[in-house]
């Protein structure tokens, strides 16, 4: 429980968290407390006893969505020989990789491909936004996907609920976090991206606002107007009064359960480590300046602030729902406006890990919902395409300096072994420490296994099948 705190007020007193005491926490729950957050107190025993996780040392995980769909023809699958209808615009640059070219607008990224593996033949069989970006982000197809499906409580788990129900956590600490999330018809409108059948006490949380903003806070982590650690202190000494009476009258067992998530409530409250996580402003201006001053740059900072922060799975998305999803004027939309903060963002969160040494222990994947036709449409612009797209992995033992898997001619279809994006799961679940075989609990209580993929090998051997 929280030290008591001096009422002297003639001193400028700071809790024992190095919180002030009229400091609004920008942290986390308590339903029990009447201050909203109620997916913030994870379950920490029936799920772990019921389900089987590897031991050893899990990764942490970066998700950089390029939401809509990035083009590999115009990124990092160039076809500078192809006619033109199928090259676009860019020209090619050399990287750091022997024989490696990738678009001139990812000038930082390409200096950095000592760091990084790229994958340039992903595939899957849909062309569809949201049954798409579900299969990335899960690991597994949408159960009764059809087009245009909208998230649902059927839904696969995202790789951070899944974490959450196989290896439940006591600190406090979300097992994962979306940012910036954008809810345009509603909170689970964009299947993918929250615990589906496991229930919404394992979704991760949705970091709605643009941390770009001078004004950036997290509502849903903010204590409610008027409410400080002096007051908090107060209503704990109070609900431990209520408790003891409960536990004379009612069931003790239960009453210990209660007691028990009240005190992990309360210390997400008073710690500061997950609230100073979303002050960017305790970023220096060198450091914002370098990750670019924009939604994309800001955004990555504040995922490396939260990795320092010990969440084991930050979901970045670059831009609205389909920002990417260029199927007009698609050259200038890349060049001017997508391709460069991307790139000095990107590159900066590389940087800032492998100098402090946690590349090691972070995986950062990089990649859309699919691809983008090879053929460029009457408006200058590139639709939907499934059967070939990339990612880019780095980090977690990830051999940087090598391209993985190579497409045709058009970029329409891989010539080498095809990679889904339930191997893409496989290879996340691996790095978290979960068995390839683990099973999880859907609604009708049937175990399911949680993931039918395989491990991509060569990220971490170097040696393509």
């Amino acid at each position: 429980m929280p030290a008591r705190i001096s009422r002297t007020p003639a001193i400028s007193h700071s809790h024992r968290t190095g919180l002030r005491r009229r400091e609004l926490l920008q942290v986390g729950y308590s339903g029990l407390l009447g201050l909203g957050l109620a997916s913030v107190l994870w379950p920490r025993t029936a799920a772990a006893s019921a389900n089987t996780a590897t031991p050893g040392s899990p990764k942490q995980i970066v998700i950089v969505f390029l939401t809509g769909a990035a083009s590999h023809h115009d990124t990092f699958d160039m076809k500078p020989e192809a006619p033109a209808e199928i090259r676009g615009e860019f020209k090619p640059i050399a990287t750091h990789t022997p024989g490696y070219h990738i678009c001139e607008h990812l000038p930082q990224l390409a200096q950095r491909s000592d760091r990084y593996a790229v994958v340039r033949s992903l595939s899957h069989s849909d062309n569809n936004h949201l049954m798409s970006t579900h299969h990335v982000l899960t690991g597994e197809k949408q159960p009764g996907g059809f087009f245009d499906k909208v998230a649902s409580r059927d839904d696969w788990p995202c790789y951070s609920s899944a974490l959450a129900f196989l290896k439940p956590r006591s600190d406090g600490i979300p097992s994962g976090v979306n940012l910036p999330t954008f809810l345009l018809q509603g909170p689970l409108t964009w299947p993918g991206q929250h615990a589906g059948f496991l229930g919404p006490i394992y979704d991760p949380w949705q970091v709605t606002g643009d941390p770009n903003k001078p004004d950036f806070r997290v509502d849903a982590l903010t204590l409610s107007p008027g409410i400080d650690v002096t007051r908090l202190d107060r209503r704990s000494s109070l609900l431990s009064e209520v408790n003891r009476q409960q536990a004379r009258f009612g069931d003790v067992a239960g009453s210990l359960r209660l007691q028990n998530d009240q005190q992990l409530a309360f210390s997400i409250l008073t710690s500061s480590g997950l609230a100073q996580a979303f002050e960017l402003s305790r970023e220096s201006d060198q450091t914002r300046d370098r990750y670019g001053r924009n939604q994309t740059g800001q955004s990555l900072l504040l995922a490396r602030r939260l990795l320092e922060a010990d969440v084991p799975i930050v979901q970045t998305n670059i831009g609205v729902v389909q920002t990417w999803d260029n199927h007009g004027n698609i050259f200038p939309t890349l060049k001017d406006r997508l391709l460069p903060p991307l790139d000095q963002g990107v590159a900066a969160l590389l940087d800032d890990l492998h100098d402090s040494g946690r590349l090691e222990s972070t995986l950062v994947m990089m990649l859309g919902e699919f691809g983008r036709t090879p053929k460029i449409n009457d408006q200058k612009g590139r639709d939907h395409w499934g059967p070939c797209f990339f990612g880019v992995f780095a980090g977690a033992g990830v051999r940087g300096g090598q391209v993985i898997g190579r497409s045709d001619e058009t970029g329409a279809y891989p010539l080498t072994r095809a990679y889904s994006p339930n191997d893409v799961g496989a290879t996340v679940y691996s790095l978290l420490g979960i068995d390839s075989d683990a099973h999880v609990t859907d609604r009708l209580g049937r175990s399911v296994r949680l993931n039918k993929g395989e491990v991509i090998e060569p990220l971490f051997t170097g040696v393509e099948a």
